[in-house]
């Protein structure tokens, strides 16, 4: 079975890395997707349309900018994984989360325990929720190799 896996939320750790690189050992076939994780690039997606002198206007440009990417990965996906850190809030993941359950893309929420309260409609609505990024990995092995 082939599998496209989109990654969603925290940017600032390297558990994308850790799910790629566990997956690859497992030999699953797995295509994996993200949105944009170069917190600058990201910031400045829609610059080019235009310099604005408002933060407000040059994040909501560029904020749709990176949605044409997101939307159209989290709609081409057969799995996402939405990862919330404990650093920063990642309202952005919350939404992607949101989009998978109204699309009924199965999502896997991936966060440390100590989040669970504020994130418990995001965890209901999850097919799964892990605490590491190994706890992942294992997930995709089952689901891609079992018969």
């Amino acid at each position: 079975m082939t599998m496209t896996v989109y990654l969603s939320g925290e940017i600032h750790t390297d558990w994308r890395d850790q799910i790629e690189q566990g997956c690859a050992k497992q030999n699953l076939d797995v295509t994996f997707t993200s949105a944009v994780t170069n917190h600058e690039a990201s910031d400045a997606a829609g610059d080019f349309l235009g310099a604005e002198d408002i933060q407000f206007w040059r994040d909501h440009k560029s904020a749709k900018v990176n949605a044409i990417r997101i939307k159209t990965h989290l709609e081409q996906c057969d799995v996402a994984v939405v990862r919330f850190g404990d650093k920063y809030k990642q309202w952005n993941a919350a939404f992607d989360a949101g989009y998978c359950a109204a699309l009924g893309t199965p999502y896997i929420t991936l966060h440390d325990e100590d989040i669970i309260h504020p994130l418990k409609e995001v965890d209901a609505a999850a097919m799964a929720w892990a605490t590491s990024p190994e706890q992942v990995v294992e997930l995709l092995t089952y689901v891609l190799t079992q018969d």
